[in-house]
């Protein structure tokens, strides 16, 4: 038992010195990508553990120390190996992954009396090798090079729901009361009910995540867009995805009957609005000058009625206005103009598709004040989010990226997919 204690430290004290080694005053950008590939690093060995034991890989023996079913000084060690160390080795990244592969296949065996492995564990070590080591190394890389966009937001995506959504609340429910039982075990309209409000509350969150997508950028601090985002759920709320948090987490310590989660939802409201708001308002003003008059017009957690408008300069004639593009001769076209008519929009301008180019268009087509563009169901869900916020969720719901493709698809069966229209003149805009 001795030796495996020694081998325990060992695991967590040795990288931890070579990340101190290797810490040369990094760039803000590598060191939250450092800091990033851990936090991933760190939930997906967490999955893939509970999921080793379910296939009967591996089983850890209950050690003082564990949580979840393992030695927190093994978990922690090998995070900072597989996602800390290789954004700070920088170029010898494919070399990291193949000694951090051996390493672990060597080291496994001889973890005897601290860890059981069943008869397929190398099915095992290819499975998290492939989800936990692969991804951890690339996420780091891509955050640090600002490359691959799509890829990194649906990395930090898994990262964050499953540290906000199932590591904090388990290690909450391990601390006080409450139990994942109670949700997954419990009735299941009740199991149902709670998942499908918590469905429903994490779109205002993933349509801001889109509206950084299209500024160039990511909800983590060290790699946001280059432009500060007022459109989306960030025309009615400042603080969007933290909201969607809040209700989520309330939601959670409803379903697994937890007043310790609660209680830590409600800190997590508190850290945010007296902490962590400041602090971004005093890094946003001295970054972004539209910050300010963004922050008296748009409130942290109580919405606007109508959307937030950047102001223009005094020579600018008028408001820059969005342009919906939809044919008079389509009678879903029509009947779906005067529903967005009805909603009084704000900063938009609807006009017949038949005048935009010689061609014709063949879906409908919005085009924001910034140039930015969506084609069919896209176009509608960006339209209507120059309504209130009623309607504006309705739009952030159906433009969100999978479903929007999943409603096309539908829509277009129904008759409503693509046309040829005549066209009257040439428009104002080129495609």
């Amino acid at each position: 038992m001795t030796e495996l204690v020694v081998v325990r430290w060992l695991c967590l004290i040795v990288p931890v010195v070579l990340t101190c080694l290797l810490w040369r005053k990094p760039s803000r950008q590598r060191a939250g990508a450092a800091l990033l590939g851990f936090l991933f690093a760190f939930v997906a060995l967490g999955v893939t553990n509970r999921l080793a034991v379910w296939g009967g890989w591996w089983s850890f023996a209950e050690v003082p120390g564990s949580f979840l079913g393992m030695p927190l000084d093994l978990w922690i060690g090998w995070a900072v190996c597989w996602g800390t160390l290789p954004v700070l080795l920088r170029g010898r990244l494919v070399l990291w992954v193949l000694v951090c592969g051996w390493i672990d296949l060597l080291l496994m065996p001889r973890l005897d009396g601290l860890v059981h492995l069943g008869p397929h564990w190398l099915v095992g070590e290819a499975v998290v090798l492939g989800v936990v080591l692969v991804p951890a190394v690339l996420l780091g890389r891509w955050t640090v090079d600002r490359k691959q966009l799509t890829s990194r937001l649906v990395l930090q995506l898994i990262t964050f729901t499953g540290l906000v959504l199932w590591l904090l609340p388990s290690a909450v429910m391990s601390e006080g009361d409450g139990s994942w039982d109670h949700l997954v075990g419990g009735p299941v309209w009740r199991t149902s009910v709670i998942l499908q409000l918590m469905a429903l509350a994490a779109v205002p969150a993933l349509a801001a995540v889109v509206e950084f997508a299209r500024a160039g950028g990511t909800p983590y601090p060290w790699d946001p867009p280059q432009r500060l985002v007022t459109t989306g759920p960030y025309a009615y709320l400042a603080n969007p995805m933290q909201a969607s948090v809040v209700v989520m987490l309330a939601l959670l310590a409803l379903g697994t009957q937890s007043w310790s989660l609660a209680l830590a939802t409600v800190g997590a409201l508190s850290f945010s609005h007296f902490v962590a708001d400041p602090h971004e308002r005093e890094q946003l003003a001295a970054r972004e000058p539209a910050w300010r008059a963004y922050d008296r017009e748009v409130r942290a957690w109580i919405p606007r009625r109508r959307p937030y408008s950047t102001p223009q300069p005094s020579s600018t004639a008028c408001q820059p206005q969005a342009e919906l593009y939809l044919a008079e001769t389509c009678t879903i076209c029509a009947q779906t103009r005067t529903l967005i008519e009805s909603t009084r929009p704000d900063g938009l301008t609807i006009t017949a598709a038949e005048t935009y180019t010689v061609a014709g268009l063949r879906r409908a087509l919005y085009v924001g004040p910034d140039g930015d563009r969506a084609s069919g169901l896209g176009a509608i869900a960006r339209a209507f989010q120059h309504s209130g916020p009623g309607w504006a969720y309705v739009g952030w719901l159906v433009g969100l990226p999978v479903v929007r493709p999943l409603l096309q698809l539908l829509l277009d069966g129904m008759g409503g997919g693509e046309r040829e229209l005549p066209a009257r003149r040439p428009g104002k805009l080129s495609p």
